[in-house]
């Protein structure tokens, strides 16, 4: 699996929007204090998004996992 788990203690990951919740917030900040911050805000979503390009929910509803993306952006103030 080439996304990172939202335990670390664990692999399991659901096909639902809270399992991808919780792995794509752990994702972003990952990627982001491990990237420069001349990476534009698309650019670094991309990234996350093939980060875990293998997550059951991303795969099976695309555009609802951007929506999800998106809201955790917003409301955590990610960007």
């Amino acid at each position: 699996m080439s996304f990172i788990s939202p335990d670390a203690g664990t692999d399991r990951v659901f096909d639902n929007a809270d399992s991808f919740a919780m792995v794509f917030d752990r994702n972003w900040k990952q990627l982001r204090s491990k990237g420069n911050g001349d990476v534009s805000h698309d650019d670094h979503l991309e990234a996350v998004f093939a980060a875990m390009a293998d997550h059951p929910f991303l795969i099976s509803s695309p555009e609802m996992a951007r929506q999800v993306a998106a809201f955790r952006i917003r409301l955590l103030e990610l960007s």
